[in-house]
């Protein structure tokens, strides 16, 4: 049998993923009033008999101001969590680890779907009534968008409670993972930026400050958190941004995340002044996996890589030379959904077959041992 690093199983507080690859979180924004429906039972079936080692569903939002938009699937209510057992199931049935990201969208909250342009709801009426935001400061995400509202210390413990309430929910629905969405611009990423926080108190001004709120909704949601349930934090490891944070200011901040309990840094990067997923910027494959390579040796902390990870060879390199623990796939798993089982067949695993169901791996393998692929075709 071919072995490969990437098809190697990974340990983390007593679950087992069979192997490194993980669906990155990506919104559907198909939810009604934060509730799944039928598309994302459809949806995550396609990835849950895929062969992954591990996949986080969406950004969930804690409490329904907390929403990107209209469509967020939400965990703010005791019956979100019917739904989502469903999801929880499709995927233990299939051996694949399921993982929930915990979300506020602070003040990029009350935003049109990407495919409508991503601008702040404007309207006050029908299904696309926009609501009031906050932030640390009252410091708006460019001129085109609405000033949140400055939270107050009651704001911020509100919040806290929401995201450990949300983290009760989402063991009650059987996952067996949590990410704490930090990134993006999004409430706890607009609390450890200098451009978004200028508060004077304890949770503004010092890096040491700025990193409090973050530290804080970790330790809320450890307190009730079981041990044996991984706790993963996406940071954006950069802002790219003018006077935004350093790099190696969120090395700090994943040591301290270390200490307060995070098994895992979920390493991406930007979204502080706009849209993550309308940017024009060129990107190149693996663009983000040097942040995860340094966080990793840095802090001393497992990283998972994330960001334009395309080729089965490209990630093996990934994990092979140590620049991350787990691969976060997204795009290129909407693009092919039989990455998993194409990367196997490709390092020639003999076990390739056993990342699908019998339906497809019968078939598929019977292709693959009589096709000559090398003959023109008649």
């Amino acid at each position: 049998m071919a072995e490969s690093n990437l098809f190697s199983a990974f340990s983390l507080n007593n679950k087992i993923f069979r192997n490194r690859i993980i669906l990155s979180p990506m919104c559907q924004y198909k939810a009604n009033n934060g509730f799944i429906d039928e598309w994302h039972l459809q949806h995550y079936s396609r990835f849950a008999f895929s062969g992954l080692g591990g996949a986080f569903i969406e950004a969930t939002a804690v409490s329904p101001e907390g929403r990107i938009g209209y469509g967020c699937t939400g965990i703010w209510n005791d019956d979100h969590t019917e739904g989502l057992k469903k999801i929880t199931k499709i995927f233990r049935e299939h051996n694949c680890r399921s993982g929930i990201q915990l979300a506020h969208a602070g003040r990029k909250a009350s935003f049109l779907r990407p495919w409508d342009g991503a601008k702040p709801i404007e309207t006050n009426d029908g299904d696309e009534s926009k609501w009031q935001t906050i932030g640390p400061s009252a410091i708006a995400v460019n001129a085109d968008t609405p000033t949140p509202l400055e939270m107050s210390l009651d704001d911020i413990n509100r919040v806290k409670e929401d995201f450990k309430n949300a983290a009760k929910r989402s063991i009650k629905a059987g996952f067996d993972m949590i990410e704490i969405h930090g990134a993006h611009g999004y409430l706890l990423h607009s609390f450890f930026s200098p451009l978004s926080n200028k508060r004077t108190d304890n949770f503004g001004g010092s890096l040491e400050n700025r990193m409090r709120f973050g530290l804080e909704v970790v330790k809320s949601i450890k307190s009730i958190l079981p041990d044996d349930i991984p706790l993963f934090f996406r940071i954006s490891s950069v802002d790219g941004a003018e006077n935004g944070t350093k790099f190696e200011e969120n090395i700090s901040y994943a040591r301290e995340l270390k200490k307060a309990g995070v098994d895992i840094i979920d390493c991406s990067s930007g979204g502080i002044g706009g849209s993550p997923v309308l940017t024009k910027s060129k990107i190149i494959p693996g663009f983000q996996v040097p942040y995860s390579e340094r966080i990793k040796k840095e802090a001393n902390i497992n990283t998972m890589a994330v960001g334009a990870i395309i080729e089965p060879d490209q990630a093996e390199d990934i994990i092979t030379n140590g620049r991350a623990d787990l691969i976060a796939i997204g795009r290129e798993l909407l693009a092919d959904t039989q990455w998993v089982y194409k990367a196997a067949t490709k390092f020639g695993l003999s076990n390739s077959k056993d990342f699908l169901p019998d339906s497809y791996s019968f078939f598929l393998s019977r292709r693959d041992d009589y096709l000559d692929r090398s003959a023109k075709p008649a």
